[in-house]
């Protein structure tokens, strides 16, 4: 059997690639394809140093750095690889990667982070952070993203099987694509972030800093908290604005390795997370380090995050889910605010050994297990 790994593009390893990167492992017979690929070769273990088939977008001008704003030209470039030979197609797509052109003897299994984010939901978002919402450049970006739309709405039966990374990107296949899909989580390594020997006395955040992280809002939260210590690891465009509304008690560490982040996941007292995002790694990570999380209640951390639940300000007796976190319910300073008193206020009912286990549940053995099941099965459905 001849297998074609697809995904949208090749420049750094985050969320998305670690989960081809387990891809790769179940199936390492496979060739892959992507848009560009512009990793350093000594980073390229984790696609078992494969030589990438790429796109005409590969040897665009200044395309290592401003690949992005080749947008209008990738659902051309993903529809130019020639997959004819493959009996079996797996699409890596948070882009354009699920509109890759199959014929009807092919199985296309399609593991979904998102349908095209800056396209549909953030749409409004993304044009003013790029400065795009006004004058001629901006109706130009506006019919770019509304041919996106049609072309990634038009492409979605191109698919055979959806797999989702959650319920609520599940949610949004259906409402956008209008086609079902099967959630399976990505995968963590939890058996990296583990426990450490006590906690110390502060707080933690760590996300690059861009608009949607809000990472802003939780420094702004802190501020108002002088006698709360907060740390905060990642960069990105927002630091300058970050910066600026820091207090004495707020420390950017910029940029640091895994192995750093991890030593200060073990010891934090909370990990902070305020974005709405698709899964949210970083939670299960913090959580299979022991350390309870305070994070806005909406999107993947409704599903990685077990709740504090409260009625009459009395903490309920919950015998089978232990609460590995609190929620805050408007991306607010004032509702973070509350939700770190709530946190205080009940720091004995958190149990360090019953968050990781709860972390546990994303693991990468039970990812790998769970989509290899689901591919072969629909293998034996699709050519019996």
């Amino acid at each position: 059997m001849k297998i074609a790994v697809v995904h949208d593009w090749l420049v750094t390893y985050a969320g998305a690639e670690r989960a081809l990167e387990q891809i790769l492992l179940q199936y390492p017979e496979a060739d892959l394809f992507a848009l560009v690929d512009f990793l350093p070769q000594e980073q390229k273990s984790f696609i078992l140093n494969k030589h990438t088939r790429t796109s005409f977008i590969q040897s665009l001008p200044f395309a290592k750095k401003k690949y992005r704003s080749y947008l209008p030209f990738m659902p051309l470039a993903i529809e130019q690889f020639d997959l004819s030979g493959y009996d079996l197609v797996l699409s890596s797509s948070h882009a354009v990667a699920k509109g890759i052109l199959t014929h009807a003897r092919q199985l296309h299994v399609c593991y979904c982070y998102t349908p095209m984010r800056y396209a549909w939901d953030l749409h409004s978002q993304y044009l003013k952070e790029s400065r795009l919402d006004k004058g001629l450049m901006g109706l130009f970006a506006r019919l770019v993203l509304h041919y996106m739309r049609l072309w990634d709405s038009s492409t979605a039966n191109r698919v055979d099987k959806y797999i989702a990374i959650s319920q609520y990107i599940g949610k949004r296949i259906k409402k956008i694509y209008g086609r079902e899909s099967v959630v399976i989580y990505p995968p963590v390594d939890t058996g990296s972030f583990m426990p450490g020997s006590g906690k110390e006395e502060y707080y933690l955040t760590a996300s690059r800093m861009v608009p949607y992280k809000k990472v802003d809002l939780i420094v702004e939260a802190f501020s108002a908290m002088p006698d709360k210590k907060l740390l905060v690891i990642g960069d990105g465009p927002d630091w300058r604005k970050i910066k600026s509304k820091s207090g004495k008690n707020i420390e950017l560490l910029g940029y640091q390795p895994a192995s750093v982040m991890k030593e200060y996941m073990q010891k934090a007292r909370a990990f902070i997370f305020a974005a709405e995002e698709d899964f949210g790694i970083v939670t299960v990570e913090a959580q299979a380090c022991g350390t309870p999380v305070i994070a806005f209640g909406r999107g993947g951390s409704l599903e990685t995050v077990n709740p504090l639940r409260l009625a009459d300000h009395e903490v309920l007796s919950d015998k089978h889910v232990a609460p590995t976190g609190v929620f805050f319910y408007e991306q607010t300073a004032e509702a973070l605010r509350n939700a770190v008193i709530l946190f205080e206020r009940n720091l004995n009912v958190f149990n360090g050994k019953l968050i990781r286990e709860n972390a546990l549940r994303f693991s990468t053995e039970r990812f790998k297990l769970e989509f290899k099941d689901f591919v072969d099965k629909a293998l034996e459905e699709h050519f019996s």
